[in-house]
């Protein structure tokens, strides 16, 4: 069903860790690029995805971060610890600069590991569904793109489709109060109308990697919603600060942030589901403590995981 997409950084990974028993309630199945070169992090989300008896999907040849040009310990960690374990699937990650033979190598490398294609700008679908031949129906397929790419998911009729879609519009943090709230997505209402098995998204971060976050000249809290009276189509608020001229002080930001979910909150009108990440943001407030902003961002993802679990029953 839904294949929340994430990049391996440490409050991604413990944002996994958290919700797994949920995930596994609910049958969503994360994608986990890795990013960090250590795979210790990883390592205990997989262990905690197994122990709720959930499912995940993990990138052994990424593209970014400390393992796009090799991915073997990655490869290496899955056959140390989770061989012959179904809960575990090797992701292969088919990118433009990904040839057939890439493909088809990595594939025979991970078998063991029950292979998931991720499709995210590969150009020879047709010579991999050929190569998979009366194996297609039994495999795996994400596909990274936008839902008018028929013609690209055609060649792989009858095997198990699942649609990824960024819904989220990354801008300066400054620049999202202009644009609050704004459409998220549709694609957990119309991914069986597409024809596709289950959906995706990249939460609020989106599919743009960077390093690291740079200075706060803003700090901008993301929650998303379902509007049930418009279809039942997915929005995301952005509560930015009313500060943004330095790049100090993200404690008083997040404060001033805050203060507009709350008051948006208290309306009674904002259609936030009070999920446990939202009750977790009423005492941030409550208190008056700024956790750091990674922890802002675990929050929101957490928040938006809840949110389609709650939606998706």
């Amino acid at each position: 069903m839904y294949h929340p997409y994430f990049r391996g950084k440490q409050f991604e990974l413990i944002t996994i860790r958290e919700m797994a028993p949920l995930l596994a309630a609910r049958h969503f199945v994360p994608i986990i690029e890795p990013v960090r070169e250590s795979l210790g992090g990883l390592e205990r989300t997989l262990k905690a995805i197994c122990e709720a008896d959930g499912r995940a999907i993990v990138i052994v040849n990424p593209y970014h971060g400390d393992h796009g040009d090799d991915g073997a310990n990655i490869s290496a960690l899955l056959q140390g610890g989770f061989i012959g374990n179904d809960k575990i699937s090797a992701g292969i990650l088919l990118r433009s600069n990904t040839s057939f033979d890439d493909a088809k190598g990595c594939f025979e490398a991970h078998k063991g590991h029950h292979p998931t294609f991720v499709h995210a700008g590969f150009t020879e679908p047709k010579a991999l569904a050929g190569f998979l031949g009366d194996d297609l129906k039994n495999s795996t397929h994400v596909f990274v793109s936008s839902p008018a790419d028929t013609l690209y998911r055609k060649h792989f009729n009858g095997s198990t489709r699942i649609l990824v879609h960024d819904g989220f519009e990354r801008r300066k943090n400054a620049d999202y109060a202009k644009n609050s709230p704004e459409k998220f997505s549709e694609l957990h209402v119309t991914y069986g109308d597409l024809g596709m098995a289950g959906f995706g998204d990249f939460l609020i971060v989106g599919d743009v990697y960077s390093e690291g976050g740079g200075p706060a000249y803003a700090v901008a809290i993301h929650l998303t919603y379902i509007d049930t009276d418009n279809d039942d189509v997915m929005f995301v608020y952005h509560f930015v600060s009313t500060t943004n001229d330095t790049p100090t002080d993200p404690a008083g930001k997040f404060a001033q942030a805050l203060d507009k979910l709350i008051k948006n909150l208290d309306t009674g009108n904002s259609k936030l589901l009070e999920t446990s990440a939202i009750q977790e943001f009423r005492e941030l407030h409550a208190k008056k403590h700024f956790p750091g902003l990674g922890y802002v961002k675990k929050l929101s993802m957490k928040h938006h995981i809840e949110t389609l679990a709650a939606y998706l029953g």
